[in-house]
């Protein structure tokens, strides 16, 4: 199966460190806009918002978001990066994103995940350490109310359901679903069981932590009697292509610096893995997610990483560290003539 590519946007609203110039929420929607739009004329097949309440960005309304960029695109899948179905209602997610289903005649798809950070739980009113109860007990109410009616439901958090069937009911049957994937393996447990996909966050950790999670997903999936063929596996990555190796390290460093340097370290993130902690630049291209250098370098990088993990889908995260949309935008068109063509073909 050829290898389907995407990008994806977390709304980060990160000043740039090299002018100090900081936007207006309203401006950075319209770069997300943009974005998207780029991404369709650049030939690629994904876009994706991401889903965050705390800090620097403006990601606290994925559907919302992507309903506009439904309404300005025609071709483009549109799936969120994540969706933080652990700390939110499965029958509001489940009416809002059919909705978003219809309005996008049909392009939606969702990764869903808990997050990683702690502040949603204390924001909408959960303990944490209840989250993979919680994550698993939503899902398992949202996959029958995309593909049930009149559903009754008793958990042990959500409130009880009688006789209710969600509106509108999904023009998919139903919208793809993929489990977001970072450290633990309750995630990939839990798409197993249900014969649904994974999408590898692979952020920051080296690429072998992931892999013992994509080979865990396999395993659980053999075991729930699930065909192996039919296994899916997707995968992230921070993305940045310059027209040599040297380039690209030299026009992204302040940017790579100054997302780093913006953490809070006192701070707790929900320990999922995705601080830098201490790497340099060089140390990640070399071995963490991050994709940068030459369209040759980006090449060999994925084809290193689709060996390991045999993913059919890779989004990429192009915006870092308060980078201006025009540096994106060099970035990603490189990327679409240069090297996707290859990836394509891997």
């Amino acid at each position: 199966m050829d290898v389907q590519l995407g990008i994806l946007s977390l709304g980060s609203t990160q000043p740039d460190p090299l002018t100090g110039e900081t936007r207006s929420a309203t401006e950075h929607f319209d770069d997300v806009v943009r974005l998207a739009e780029f991404a369709e004329q650049l030939g690629l097949d994904y876009f994706g918002f991401g889903e965050h309440h705390a800090g620097r960005t403006v990601a606290t309304a994925p559907p919302v978001v992507l309903a506009a960029i439904a309404a300005r695109t025609s071709r483009i899948r549109l799936i969120t990066t994540v969706t933080l179905l652990s700390t939110l209602d499965p029958l509001r997610v489940a009416e809002d994103y059919a909705t978003l289903d219809h309005l996008s005649h049909g392009r939606l798809e969702l990764i869903v995940g808990k997050g990683n950070s702690a502040d949603p739980y204390t924001m909408f009113g959960y303990d944490r350490k209840h989250q993979w109860e919680l994550q698993a007990e939503h899902y398992e109410l949202l996959h029958r109310l995309w593909r049930e009616e009149d559903v009754t439901f008793s958990g042990k958090f959500r409130g009880r359901l009688e006789g209710v069937t969600s509106l509108p009911r999904p023009l998919q049957t139903p919208p793809p679903v993929w489990h977001g994937v970072a450290t633990s393996q309750a995630s990939p447990d839990l798409a197993a069981r249900f014969g649904d996909p994974i999408f590898v966050a692979n952020a920051i950790q080296p690429m072998e932590n992931y892999g013992k999670l994509v080979d865990h997903y396999r395993e659980r999936w053999a075991a729930y009697g699930h065909d192996p063929a039919r296994a899916g596996v997707g995968s992230g990555g921070l993305l940045f292509v310059g027209k040599t190796s040297q380039q690209a390290r030299d026009d992204l460093r302040p940017y790579y610096e100054a997302q780093w340097a913006d953490r809070d370290p006192t701070r707790d993130r929900g320990g999922v893995g995705d601080e830098p902690a201490g790497q340099t630049l060089e140390s990640n291209i070399a071995a963490g997610g991050l994709f940068a250098g030459s369209p040759q370098e980006i090449v060999d990088k994925v084809g290193t990483y689709r060996e390991r993990f045999g993913h059919d889908l890779m989004i990429f995260g192009p915006q870092i560290g308060g980078m201006p949309y025009g540096l994106v935008a060099d970035s990603l068109d490189l990327f679409a003539t240069e090297v996707a063509p290859h990836l394509r073909s891997l």
